[in-house]
């Protein structure tokens, strides 16, 4: 405890703790960044006056909102452990995110003055002389009700929370005591319980003054350090600036409820200027996806096959190619055994190296004939369920995003229009557990030339070299800035 000499560990205790920021300096032994004493400050006098106060933390990944929150817990436990009292922590699920929070926070206690004084118990619970944290798992299956949380309830990640389950289970137990409570997080959607709640607390603080909500984008950090600018400027040039990752992850900024798919910039950075049917000499690759529909005479469905030609290309030291698209073809009320067949004769006289297919429904009688007539190390058949579409969506937008991918230039076809048109109109929807859904509105059209780009997408990484790697040390995933 360098700085604080010979003393006895009740004088050392009794001094430290009158500063929450100096027991994580000189206790801890890893001090905390001035966004991070911000609200740890605010959150401690909220709990010490019991104000009851509901504090909304949101960090940008990686700026150590899990660190401030072990913090947090060691401080409480450190200033409670006589008088008694329960923090009460909860998460979507209890592994792998509640886990690493326990596993985070013995780790910080096991210093100087704390080390073999406190005692795990019944895994799920860390006490230390009277006082305890106990971590409840927030998932729908999980049964949590009767706890009190009498100094501090936290939901870490609460943007993927449950609200019924947190108003009916866990807000109570804050009730009776008064006991503070902190939302931590990255809001998804302008819908969450996260990004509601930092609305309310900012039109409060407008009210009385009181600040409840504490935001660090992550431009706070990268002005502090160059290695964390460096990495997430290599995520913005790799995502691009509007894919919803790098938007809700590093710019804090929430996605919509509904909104396009593609921005009128997005749009714009497809657009190219090779002759359509025409793949630049610099190609090593032609990469195809096939959205299948209809299946008859009178359906409206279409099947919809994109080919692209595939460049090498680097994006921030990463190897990740860049398509350019050169051939649409379209099948309407096609008989789904002839579209394999014609399928399968355009990928040999293309050379396709990889064609993804989708394969759900109907398409799996097609993707199956095509694996069988061109191998199955150069056809992989799609299912098209939530998380994968969702997926899909993402690697569409990172693409695009990143300028990626490039549409032959207006050749007054029906293809071209019918590709910009579905483009123009396509629609993302935010859902829970940060997944993602996109489409075309009924009644303005098809999606298929949309779905059947993403499948090219998907495709055209599973091609050329394996993406550059570096190998990071990283001896404590502990760290502070986890």
């Amino acid at each position: 405890m360098k700085g604080l000499g010979r003393r006895s560990y009740s004088d050392v205790l009794a001094q430290v703790l009158r500063e929450p920021a100096a027991f994580s300096r000189h206790i801890l032994r890893r001090p905390l960044r001035p966004y991070q004493v911000e609200p740890m400050r605010a959150i401690v006098e909220s709990v010490l006056r019991r104000q009851g106060h509901i504090f909304t933390v949101m960090f940008a990944r990686q700026m150590g909102k899990n660190e401030l929150s072990a913090h947090l817990e060691a401080y409480l436990l450190n200033l409670f452990q006589r008088a008694g009292g329960t923090i009460i922590k909860t998460a979507p699920t209890f592994q792998p995110q509640l886990l690493v929070s326990m596993r985070r926070l013995e780790s910080l206690l096991d210093n100087p003055l704390d080390a073999g004084r406190w005692k795990g118990e019944r895994g799920y619970m860390i006490r230390l002389g009277k006082a305890r944290a106990v971590f409840l798992s927030g998932d729908a299956q999980a049964h949590v009700v009767g706890a009190t949380a009498s100094l501090l309830l936290e939901v870490d990640e609460a943007q993927d929370f449950d609200f019924e389950k947190y108003q009916r289970e866990f807000r109570p137990m804050a009730s009776t005591t008064n006991a503070t409570t902190v939302l931590y997080g990255t809001a998804w959607s302008e819908d969450d319980m996260l990004w509601r709640q930092r609305e309310y607390n900012l039109e409060a603080e407008r009210r009385d003054g009181v600040r409840r909500h504490f935001e660090s984008d992550w431009q706070v950090l990268a002005e502090m350090d160059e290695n964390y600018w460096r990495f997430v400027e290599g995520e913005r040039q790799r995502l691009g600036e509007e894919h919803p990752l790098f938007m809700t992850q590093y710019a804090l900024r929430p996605l919509a409820g509904a909104g396009r798919l593609f921005s009128a910039a997005l749009l714009e950075r497809m657009a190219g200027a090779h002759p359509r049917r025409q793949p630049p000499a610099e190609s090593t690759a032609v990469v195809a996806g096939l959205d299948v529909g209809g299946g008859g005479a009178g359906e409206h469905d279409a099947s919809v096959l994109t080919l692209a030609a595939v460049v090498p290309h680097e994006v921030a030291g990463v190897s990740l190619p860049r398509l350019f698209i050169v051939e649409h073809v379209v099948w309407q009320g096609e008989d789904l055994t002839a579209l394999g067949v014609q399928a399968a004769e355009l990928a040999r006289d293309w050379q396709v190296q990889r064609l993804v297919v989708d394969a759900t429904g109907i398409g799996a009688g097609t993707a199956s004939f095509l694996s069988a007539a061109l191998g199955a190390e150069r056809v992989e058949p799609f299912v098209f369920s939530l998380g994968a579409k969702s997926r899909l969506g993402y690697a569409l937008l990172a693409a695009v995003g990143a300028g990626r991918v490039q549409m032959y230039a207006a050749d007054g076809s029906l293809e071209h229009r019918e590709f910009w048109a579905q483009c123009r109109a396509c629609r993302r929807q935010a859902l829970p557990g940060q997944q993602m859904r996109f489409f075309v509105p009924a009644e303005e059209g098809r999606d298929d030339y949309v779905m059947s780009l993403a499948l090219c997408v998907h495709a055209a990484g599973l091609v050329g070299p394996a993406p550059a790697s570096t190998v990071i040390d990283a001896p404590d995933i502990l760290s502070p800035w986890q």
